[in-house]
């Protein structure tokens, strides 16, 4: 028996500790931690985020505009694409774009040390990183999708599915974004990802599916958002059919917990360097 334990008795049952040293206080667990982080990025980025969120609804309208030179108003496919695909691609330019740069200036700065040092999983850090920058897609979404809807001439009707495509394409797109951020190896690399991505978006999104070559409809069909554009896109017109908008979402849902999944991995790997 050491001389600790001799001046200090140690209860029954439990392990001899350093005198004076206080037990770790329990890891916080995911939700409660997970709300914690999102508030956290939220405040964060209201006023970083804000300007760049207008831009990329500026941009979004600005190319509807350019594209209403070029496609007749009315209840056509390339209306339907150009709208749904422009209304998408707010997401993917916050979701994407601006998380692969911000998970790689972490990177590169040693700000994940800061996240290393806190009681919280790792997924609640990702999701609530991802959940915060999704969350700022939504009022540009609805006024790039409205503005577009006038446009085009298309109807409002089902104006309400965006409230499920934003969070599950946004959850695809967040994760792809936060994993290539948190997987490339300089931080100009994730810069350079999260605007391939995005231009991919754009590119393969506002377009109609069926006046693109074979090849490049493969490369459309490996794009999470497309599948949240083709779930919009099918929702004009008088008989929806909600059978291939379920199918659509449940793409989106699944490429998101794959993706996330991914992304916390990569946290993992990079806080441990």
């Amino acid at each position: 028996m050491s001389v600790l334990t001799q001046i200090v008795p140690v209860p029954r049952g439990e392990a001899a500790r350093p005198y004076g040293a206080a037990p770790l206080a329990p890891r916080a667990r995911l939700w409660p931690a997970f709300g914690a982080v999102y508030r956290a990025q939220l405040s964060r980025a209201r006023v970083a985020r804000i300007p760049l969120l207008f831009v990329a609804t500026f941009q979004s309208i600005g190319i509807m505009v350019m594209m209403r030179g070029v496609v007749d108003a009315g209840d056509g496919e390339a209306a339907r694409s150009v709208v749904a695909g422009s209304s998408v691609l707010v997401v993917a330019f916050v979701a994407l774009n601006l998380l692969a740069q911000y998970f790689g200036q972490l990177r590169a700065s040693g700000g994940l040390d800061h996240y290393a040092t806190l009681p919280v999983p790792p997924a609640a850090v990702v999701l609530g990183a991802a959940g915060a920058y999704a969350s700022f897609t939504v009022p540009g979404t609805l006024v790039t999708a409205v503005t577009g809807c006038v446009l085009f001439h298309l109807t409002l009707t089902n104006l309400w599915i965006l409230a499920v495509v934003i969070p599950l394409a946004g959850a695809a797109l967040s994760g792809l974004g936060a994993a290539l951020g948190l997987l490339a190896p300089r931080q100009e690399i994730a810069t350079l990802f999260g605007q391939l991505g995005m231009s991919a978006a754009l590119l393969l999104g506002v377009l109609p599916a069926s006046h693109m070559p074979a090849p490049i409809s493969w490369a459309r069909d490996l794009l999470p958002s497309t599948y949240g554009v083709e779930a919009y896109t099918r929702t004009f017109g008088d008989r929806p059919d909600w059978a291939a908008v379920l199918g659509d979402l449940s793409v989106c849902a699944a490429v998101g917990v794959v993706s996330l999944a991914v992304a916390t991995r990569a946290y993992r790997r990079a806080a441990c360097r």
